[in-house]
Parts: structure tokens; sequence; C-alpha cells
């Protein structure tokens, strides 16, 4: 046993907790009404004052708040009035009322019994239905609904919440969808350009840039008629600012808002007093193009962040809004939210399935793509487990519902990326720390710039005023509070879609610095089932007419080896035998007598049982066993005829995933308790370049911890119970989808399918994800530390260069949308399996939607 000593030289971990602790619950939040990145601060402070709640994390591109409470302490409603009193919208949980209650109340981790994972769905149904289990265990599903099994029951309206024809969470509730913040920041800039157009013609710019000589209508000042077209901008379209500062000043803390609030209406007030006592210069041009500019900015910013959010939204329309439940044997359709545990679905061809359950009635190919990524149809027969979400393809199916709502894996699925996109990397929690402080130098920043301009210049106050206002313009964080935000967004969301689920943003950015990925053997790079390897003669026997005779005595066992000769001669279309006088020896094989022929299949204790000399096959059995293959021995009328190599089979994707990870740089170890011989045959045939074979069960973490040792990054990927420990002990813990709950648990990463090719996908994604959060704060903070002089007028005695205030806003705001469009350029990362590098993701999630009846 040998393995290379690089690793980790940190202290050894211990298992992972849950992210919600002992006794918590986390519930995600539907927050709208963010339209700045530093507004998440106001909605975070004042959270974090009240009683029961443990963390906060605000997504401002996803509309969202993942909130982790003690349920003992506080609840969803009260979190929701919380939300409301900053300022902004909450209805709930983020989560599709077509689904579930979004006011239900998350269980605390640890209350449900945890379930099978999606991809396992193939897998045996849950024992019960009263049980309900998730397909992660750290998904902290919501409690299941009961109603009366006699038709759908009625809708009350929540007082205070929305109606029951109001959507839940992404577009879809009383507060403003993104595409209702979109089209009202384009109102409020249309309604401020048009006004400012105007006062720049009537200004001293219109007259000294332009060359306008326009005269003043009516007879009035010129600074009075700009006071009067600037009424509509300053008191409708910049009453956002206005209303976000004051929401910020109220929750004791600072966000751009207060910036551009302060920028804006400095300017305004100022030239108000100066139009009130008389006339003289007056920056009315300068408040509302500023507010233009601000406005445009961040109107192209929110089209551009919009898209960071597709894939969840996509994951959320997955759900039908309807389902047929048979009450009394006729089918009636309900709303799929008011689908009970227990309840009989009618699926009909072409149909998405409501609700995860098990299969009474009926046969049919199931589409489980949009879930588990698997593009290929599964079969579907009674006592198969389906998952809500799924296409029916062409039989009708009789379902018995064992989880709805908030307990269906596509529920659990949305809520784990939710918490993952929602989450901070260590990076955006400084970057989010930084911003607050860099609007308190901002307007520090600003009052000094004035200052100095007035006592060490003889400069007018109207001159040091445009300096401060272009000073506290220019210094808005905003770009700094998008940069990874939108990353992690566009990272996670592609994941997802692959069916790669990173639990949290530390797991997105770990999996960038992966060096050496450790996979278990079996159930990961292999298939975990039997299959034939090889198929000996010995020299003038027909192979064909031997694997005839023995799949005839094969069919008749229940042996799993028995099993794998039977579909392998079925797969290479022999014809089929009858066998007569079938006898079974225990654990040593089977005899039966097949057209007149006597036919022993077993091993060599068979052999010398029934007086058959291996002869020249001897030595072939030889090889073939130190090879890591069972060797099955086959006579016929007494002589030795053939062998049949069986062996644990290789996935078809484990060589792709294999070769990819070391074009990725990345080392592949596999740890195994498998013995030397079958490891090393299995490593040779994908190119595996270390084995780390006949280890012990409880002795695998501690076989990570030595690789870990040298100071790589180390991946563990294992699907088992006996995995758990290494997966906690790696500084990456990969689960394949169909592991088991314990593994999923402790896993920073759950794949979906059980394909290792994801394997090198999600490191990829990390890689691109992390390089993006790196050029978008190094663009913010490049973009201040370059600005902020140039805006404070360091220059303009020695080059003349000015910055004025309208400029100012614009480049902010464009440093905004650069940093948007940036993180969006992740959607064009080339992928593992996808040949032109497009996203094969649409497998995962988009391809139902194509497919609505």
């Amino acid at each position: 046993m040998s393995h290379p000593s690089n690793g980790h030289g940190g202290e050894r971990r211990g298992p992972r907790q849950p992210p919600a602790g002992e006794g918590r619950s986390t519930a995600v939040l539907d927050v709208r009404g963010l339209n700045w990145a530093s507004q998440q601060s106001t909605v975070t402070a004042v959270l974090r004052r009240r009683p029961g709640v443990v963390d906060v994390e605000v997504n401002p591109v996803a509309q969202e708040a993942t909130v982790v409470i003690d349920p003992r302490r506080t609840s969803v409603a009260e979190l929701r009035a919380w939300v409301t009193e900053c300022g902004y919208h909450c209805a709930g949980q983020a989560v599709p009322a077509h689904i579930c209650d979004p006011l239900a109340e998350p269980v605390p981790s640890g209350a449900v019994p945890s379930g099978t994972a999606p991809s396992g769905a193939a897998g045996a149904a849950p024992a019960a239905p009263a049980a309900p289990a998730g397909p992660v265990a750290a998904a902290r599903p919501g409690a299941p609904r009961a109603h009366p099994p006699t038709g759908p029951p009625a809708q009350a309206p929540r007082e205070g919440g929305p109606s029951p024809d109001e959507g839940m969470g992404h577009g879809r509730h009383a507060g403003m969808s993104m595409a209702a913040m979109v089209a009202d920041m384009r109102n409020r800039f249309l309604v401020a350009l048009v006004f400012s157009i105007p006062i720049v013609i009537w200004s001293p710019i219109g007259e000294d840039v332009f060359g306008l000589h326009v005269p003043v209508p009516f007879g009035l000042r010129q600074d009075v008629w700009a006071l009067l077209l600037s009424l509509p901008v300053i008191f409708y379209s910049c009453t956002i600012f206005f209303g976000g500062a004051v929401r910020a000043l109220r929750a004791r803390t600072l966000d751009m808002m207060v910036l551009v609030a302060v920028a804006v209406g400095a300017g305004w007030l100022y030239s108000l007093v100066i139009t009130l006592t008389g006339g003289g210069d007056v920056f009315y041009e300068a408040a509302t193009v500023l507010a233009s500019f601000v406005l445009l900015g961040h109107w192209f910013e929110m089209r551009a962040r919009g898209g960071a959010n597709d894939a969840i939204r996509a994951l959320l329309d997955l759900a039908p809004p309807k389902a047929l439940v048979l009450r009394d044997g006729e089918p009636v359709e309900v709303p799929t939210a008011d689908v009970a545990v227990g309840d009989l679905l009618l699926v009909r061809p072409g149909a998405k399935i409501a609700a995860d359950g098990v299969v009474e009635e009926g046969e049919s190919e199931v589409d489980e793509s949009t879930v588990t990524g698997e593009s290929l149809p599964v079969h579907k027969a009674p006592g198969a487990p389906v998952v809500g979400a799924t296409v029916n393809a062409n039989g009708t199916l009789r379902v018995r519902a064992t989880r709805v709502g908030a307990d269906t894996a596509l529920a659990q699925i949305v809520k784990l990326v939710q918490e993952a996109q929602n989450s901070k990397a260590p990076g955006q929690r400084l970057a989010d720390r930084a911003a607050f402080w860099l609007v308190f130098v901002a307007l520090i920043g600003g009052a000094l710039t004035l200052a100095v301009w007035l006592l060490a210049t003889d400069r007018a106050f109207g001159a040091a005023m445009l300096f401060a206002i272009t000073v506290v313009v220019i210094t808005c964080p905003d770009a700094l509070g998008l940069a990874t935000p939108t990353a992690i967004m566009v990272g996670t969301g592609m994941g997802a879609r692959r069916g790669v689920l990173f639990k949290n943003a530390v797991a997105l950015e770990t999996a960038a610095s992966i060096r050496t990925v450790v996979m278990d053997k079996t159930g990961t790079l292999t298939k975990g089932e039997p299959e034939v390897t090889d198929v000996v003669t010995v020299p003038g026997a027909d192979q064909g007419e031997a694997l005839r005779l023995i799949a005839a005595v094969e069919r008749q066992s229940e042996h799993p080896l028995a099993a794998a000769v039977v579909r392998h001669a079925e797969g290479r279309r022999v014809p089929r035998a009858d066998a007569r006088h079938f006898e079974n020896v225990p654990g040593h094989g089977a005899t039966a007598v097949v057209e007149g022929h006597r036919v022993a299949v077993g091993n060599r204790r068979l052999m010398e049982r029934e007086g058959v000399d291996l002869g020249r096959l001897a030595a072939r059995r030889e090889e073939l066993a130190a090879t890591g293959r069972t060797v099955v021995i086959a006579a016929v009328d007494g002589r030795a005829t053939a062998l049949v190599g069986i062996a644990d089979a290789a996935r078809e994707s484990s060589g792709e995933a294999v070769a990819e990870l070391h074009a990725l740089g990345v080392e592949v170890v596999m740890l195994t308790g498998d013995n030397q011989a079958t490891a090393r045959r299995i490593a040779d045939q994908l190119g595996i370049d270390t084995v780390i074979a006949e280890v012990l069960p409880g002795d695998k973490a501690a076989e990570v911890a030595e690789l870990q040792r040298g100071g790589r990054k180390v991946a563990m990927v294992g699907d088992g119970v006996n995995d758990a420990p290494a997966l906690a002990q790696a500084d990456l813990g990969i689960a394949i989808g169909a592991g088991t709950d314990v593994a999923i648990e402790t896993a920073d990463l759950v794949l979906m399918r059980s394909d290792p090719l994801d394997v090198p996908t999600a490191l990829r994604i990390g890689r691109g994800t992390v390089r993006k959060m790196r050029q978008n704060l190094g663009w913010a903070i490049g973009y201040n530390a370059v600005a902020l002089p140039i805006a404070a007028g360091v220059f303009e005695p020695a080059t003349g260069l000015v910055l004025r205030p309208e400029i100012a806003a614009l480049s902010m705001s464009g440093s905004s949308v650069i940093v948007a469009v940036n993180a969006l350029a992740l959607k064009r990362l080339r992928l593992p399996g996808s040949a032109a590098g497009a996203d094969r993701s649409e497998e995962a999630a988009g391809v139902a939607a194509a497919r609505k009846p």
C-alpha cells in the first residue's frame, strides 16, 4: 500500500456539523426592493438585533436572505414582519406557493429523519409515507400539511399576507419582481432624463459648451425655471435614493443610498437656497443629470444581474401548479400545494408528477432529467419511487404521494441551492465590511474635500461643493457589493443545472483550490455491480455455444454473478437454451442438463466435486484471478470448457473523469477496501495515479489526513456510510448522489448523478467562479483607488483635469455594470462532456419546461 505525501498540514477536523446547528432551523426569505447591493446591510443589521436570530446572509442579487433562527424564540412570520419594518417586501419563505406554504415554519435540524438522495430515486421506496425525507439532509424541510381527503380545500387569504392567487418567490408575490424592479428603474430614469435635458439646455453648460442661447419661458429667471423642471426628478425619480437612505440610517448603518441621497440632496438643496435668496450659481443640472446617470447605470446593471438567477428560476418553475388527485375513484384537479401525504395521484402521459411518491398502478418511462440530470428515461412499475416535477413519458401511472410541499426532492434542492447562493465566501464578508467603511470614508472624504478647497484655495463655495459631491458619488461601493454575489449566483446556478449542488460559497471557493482528489472505488468509479469482462474457452471450442450452455444454467440461479452472466449472454444475443434437473450447490455453483449435456458452472471446489481437471485453463484462471476478477469455471460432460471473468466494471465516464482531472493538474488517488490486485486493475484501466488498497472503513479518514499533511488541498469523493468520516476529514467532501444520507449530510458538495465526470465539472465551476470573483474585486478596488483622487481634484492644479458629478455618476454606474456582465460571462465556461463548450445543463433544468403539456 503506497501513497504520496501530499496534503494539508492543518489540524485534523472532526465531522462537519449542519449549518444551522442543534435545535436551529434555516429559513430562506424572499426579500424584495434591494435595488442596490449595499442595501443588504440594512436588512442584515436589523435582523441580527432581533431575538432568536442566530445568523443572517442577505443576497441582493437573488433578492433573498438566509436566516438561521432558534425556532423556540422566533418564527418566519416574525422575520417577515421585521423585514417589512425595514421598508422592504417579504411574503415569507422564497418557495413557490404552488408547491407549499411560504409561511410554513422550517423544522429544526435533526427533527426530520433523512431520506434518500434524489438520484437514488430509483432505489427502494420510502418505508412509510408518514416519514418525510429529503434528498439532502442538510436541507431542512418544512412540516407537511394535511387536509381532508374529500375535495380540494378552500384557501382563505392570510391576514396581512399574500392572497391564494399570488405566487411566491422570484417575481410572483406582492413585492416587486426583478422584472418589475427593472421596469421601475427604467421609468425613473426616463423621467429624470426627460427633465434633465431642458435643465441642461437652459444652464450655463448649455450656453458655454453647446452654444445654446434659448430664452427662458414665461419670463422666469433661469434658476427658477431649472428649479421647476427639477421637481419631478427630485420628488419622483430620486425618492428611491432618499427612502433607501432613511431606511439605512434607521437601521444604524450606511449604504450606497446614503451617498447618492447626500450627493443629489446637497446639490439640489444648495441650489434651492441660492434660488430662494435672490439667485446665483446653481447646480440643478448637476443634481438631475447625476441622478439620471445613476438610474441609467443601475437599470443596465439590474438587467444584467437578473440573468444570474436563471437557474434557480428554472428550478422553481419545474413543479406543476395543478395535480390530478383520485377521490372516490374520480380525478379531481387541485393546486399542487393542496396535495397531502397519502393522496393517490393520476399522472397521464406527458404530465408532470406533482409530488414524490410510489407507483401503485401502471408502467411508464419517466424523464428524471429535471431533477437528477440523467438524460435517459427511467422505467417505472408498481413499487417504484418517483420524484416530483419529473415528466411521465408514455403510460398512465397512479402514484401514492409520500412527500409533499417542502419535503419533496425538488423543494429541498431549491432550498439547498438558495442557501448556497445566499452564503458568503470569506472574501465577500471582507468586501461587505469594506463597503460599509467605504461609505463612511466617502462621506468624510466629501466633507474634507469641501473644507480643503475652501480653506486652502480661493475657489468659490460652489466649485468646492462640486468637488465634494463628485467624491461622494464616485466612491459608491455598489460594484464592491456585487463583485462576489453575482459570480456565486452564476456558479452555483450552473452547478445546479448540471446536478452539482454546492452547499455554500466556501465549498465553491475550496473547489477552486483542490489539487488532489481521492475517490472511493466501488459505486463511485465503478458501477457497484458485477459484469462479465472475459470469456475464455479451450482451443477448438465455440465461445458462443459455450456461453449459451452456461447461460441456460445461470438463468435458474438467483446469484448476482449468475445474473451478470445472463445479462452478458443476452447482450451478445446468444440463443436461449432450456436447462433441466437444475441443482444449486451452495457455496460452489450449480449443475443442470442442457440439451443432453451435463453442465457444471461454479468455482474450483465444484470442479473438484465433479472430478473435472482444468488442464490448459488452469494457468489462464490464475492470470484472471491475479487481476482482481472473480472466475467462474464451466464444464460440459466432465470436461473444462470455459472460464468467465467477472468484475465490478468501471463506469463509462470514469476514464474521461480522470483525464479531465489530470488536465486540471489534479492528482487522482483511489482509496478502497478491495485487495491490491482488484484495485490495480481498475486504476490501470482508468489511468489513476495512486492506489491505496485494503483500507479498513475506519481508516479512510486517517489516509485522507495523511494525504493532507504535504500541504495540498484534498477532495474526497464517496457514497457510503463508511465514507462519511473521510468526507468530513477532507478539505472538500463530495457525495455521489446515489449515496447514503450520512455521506450526503457530511459532504460539502452533492453530485445528483452517480457520474464521476461531475467531479471535474465541480472543480472547473469552482475555479471559474473564484476567478471571476477575484477579477471583480480587483476591478472594484482598483476603480475606487484611481477614481477617488481624480474626483477630489488632486490633479486639477497641475493638469486641469476636473471630474464633474455627472461623469462621476456615469463612471460609478458603469463600474457596477462591468462587474455584473463579467460575472455573467462565467456561463461561457467550458465544462466536461460538452464538445462545443455549451452547458449541457439544459437537460437538467430546461428541457422539461419545453415539454409542458
